[in-house]
């Protein structure tokens, strides 16, 4: 019994010492592996695990740059910063934001739908990423918000930037505003994604955004565990946007805003010649653009979109309206230069023309009698130019038109203009799966019919007739005189057209007499379409500036467009002064000669 036990006893120890050894290899085994991973983490893999552990401590945050000036023509301030106070919210930081918003909202005020709203956009936008709750914080709510921070967890004051607007409706369309970014693409700009930061909407603000804008900073930090900044590890500074002066005169677009305030809904521009530039463009009714850029109220911001007047929509670009009998201008234009027309013929008027069965009125009933084409310009004669449109055909109009600068955006530099509507059959064949009827070819020759164009438009075309050359407007102020292209039109048949655009004014019969300056000023040129629309330039024998002006309603003798034109053009002149290069008293820099070349 005693031999057994003892060879027992040594077989449990032969065991204990086997699982022992096999339990010491497989720790050695394991410990081995650990160290061996360990080595390959911080040596073997030290090039690239060592940047993604920074990027676990240290933050990138971009910093939004100062946004450029806008200036006037004359160096007057119309845009600029001012610094205002804001509170943030970081998310990460809060934990419950919804609860934090909601002891914020007793020292700023925050409706339920706001506090929603914001929780929403900090979602979207990251959790150590600021969220603006609110700007243009008074003293008194910014030592509040400081003084209860320790049961404000995330929240944070801070000094930031505001657009400022110095002109208000006047310049409103003109300058335009600037708002937040409201959807986010993957190859935006990161300064896009900042809550402080803020885009051109409309205007020079949209139009110039490139160049105002500027280039994002950038500041390298070291956080902790939960994102709270440690140190200021690299700053690169943000740089500033450009300041863009442009071509208005604010002085005087504001004098005309108030003019134009009596009309109701109209738009008027006013062109230099020389260079494009544009010195008035005024609509109204207009806006306060510095209400929506200091965040405007959601039921405010309804109601300028959905009023009836529509004082957000730019009616001197994005108004389109049928030109009338100021486009027969350009129909007699064509006329002589194709040869279908010249300058002594004389057409005769009896007061109706019969074309295909169908018979079109002219304005007076009992005709006109016999015209030459400056005389059927003066008097507005319906037929004469149904007669020569007829002669022409729709694509030889319709290739006028172009020439003259209708029927295409200017590219002058406000996102919102629109390109009008120069008709002819392919047109009608591909948006209204028609065929063009020879009627239409007489509508669109009298500036009617599918014909539209908008008021900046209209006084591209009077800049063209004024000067025989393809003039380009422009918003932004540029050194020296424009090099204009001549158009493809002869001296005489400018020169045909120019005559009866200064008897339409200037002589006793003539259609928009109303539009004559009085006495001791310059002789105006130009063709009205009806109550509606007036289209010229001044002075008639060298011209200097050409106009259009457009009234929705323009329906009484008392509010015509031509009307709006003459007293526009009066405040320019009263207003001259020789040193700043407006229109003299005794002639302009374009003269009106018979050489074509010379033109301009």
């Amino acid at each position: 019994m005693t031999d057994v036990s003892d060879g027992d006893e040594r077989g449990r120890g032969d065991l204990f010492t086997r699982r022992s050894l096999l339990l010491g290899g497989a720790q050695a085994a394991g410990l081995s592996l650990v160290g061996w991973r360990v080595f390959d983490l911080q040596v073997l893999g030290a090039r690239r695990y060592g940047p993604l552990a920074d990027d676990n401590r240290i933050n990138l945050q971009v910093l939004a740059p100062k946004r450029g000036r806008i200036f006037d023509a004359y160096g007057r301030l119309l845009a600029d910063n001012e610094q205002v106070f804001r509170v943030t919210i970081t998310p990460g930081l809060a934990k419950n934001s919804a609860g934090v918003l909601r002891r914020v909202s007793r020292i700023v005020p925050l409706s339920d739908d706001e506090i929603a709203k914001i929780v929403a956009r900090a979602r979207r936008q990251g959790r150590y990423v600021p969220t603006t709750i609110a700007s243009d914080l008074s003293f008194e709510q910014v030592a509040q918000l400081n003084l209860f921070a320790p049961i404000l967890p995330g929240i944070a004051t801070e000094a930031g930037l505001r657009r400022r607007y110095l002109d208000g409706p006047a310049l409103s369309h003109v300058v335009g505003y600037v708002g937040s970014v409201e959807r986010f693409a993957i190859d935006d700009d990161a300064i896009a994604r900042l809550p402080e930061m803020r885009i051109g909407k409309g205007g020079a603000e949209l139009g110039f955004d490139g160049e105002l804008r500027g280039t994002g900073g950038m500041q390298k930090v070291e956080v902790d565990a939960r994102g709270r900044i440690i140190r200021n590890l690299e700053t690169v500074d943000p740089v500033a946007g450009r300041d863009v002066t442009l071509t208005v005169d604010s002085e005087l677009q504001r004098l005309v805003t108030d003019r134009m305030q009596r009309e109701g809904r109209a738009a008027a521009v006013m062109l230099d010649l020389a260079t494009g530039g544009v010195v008035v463009m005024a609509s109204v009714p207009g806006f306060d653009a510095g209400a929506i850029a200091g965040g405007i109220a959601g039921a405010d911001w309804q109601k300028l979109v959905q009023s009836e007047d529509k004082p957000l929509l730019n009616r001197a670009i994005a108004g389109q309206y049928a030109p009338g009998s100021a486009f027969v201008v350009v129909t007699a234009l064509a006329g002589l230069e194709a040869g279908v027309l010249s300058p002594g013929e004389r057409i005769q008027c009896d007061g109706h023309y019969a074309y295909r069965g169908e018979v079109y009125r002219c304005s007076k009933h009992d005709g006109h009698g016999s015209l030459s084409v400056h005389e059927a310009i003066r008097s507005s004669c319906e037929v004469f130019f149904c007669e020569v449109a007829s002669r022409l055909g729709i694509t030889r109009i319709a290739a006028a038109a172009r020439a003259m600068g209708l029927g295409g955006t200017s590219n002058v530099g406000l996102g919102e203009e629109k390109a009008g509507l120069v008709p002819d059959p392919d047109w009608k064949r591909g948006n209204l799966n028609a065929s063009w009827l020879g009627g239409e070819t007489l509508l669109t020759g009298l500036g009617q019919g599918y014909m539209q164009a908008t008021p900046l438009q209209l006084a591209v075309m009077g800049a063209r007739i004024a000067s025989g050359r393809a003039v380009v407007p422009v918003l932004e102020k540029r050194a020296g005189v424009a090099e204009f292209q001549p158009l493809p039109f002869g001296a005489e048949s400018f020169d045909a057209v120019r005559k009866g655009m200064t008897a339409v004014v200037n002589d006793e019969d003539g259609s928009a007499s109303e539009a004559k300056l009085g006495a001791g000023k310059p002789m105006v040129a130009g063709k009205s379409g009806g109550a509606k629309v007036f289209v010229g330039f001044a002075p008639a024998d060298a011209p200097r500036y050409a106009i259009a002006t457009v009234i929705e309603r323009g329906g009484d003798s008392t509010a015509t467009a031509a009307l709006l034109a003459r007293d526009i053009l009066n405040l320019a002149v009263d207003r001259a002064d020789p040193a700043r290069g407006d229109i003299p008293r005794g002639g302009g820099i374009v003269p009106a000669t018979s050489d074509g070349e010379k033109a301009g």
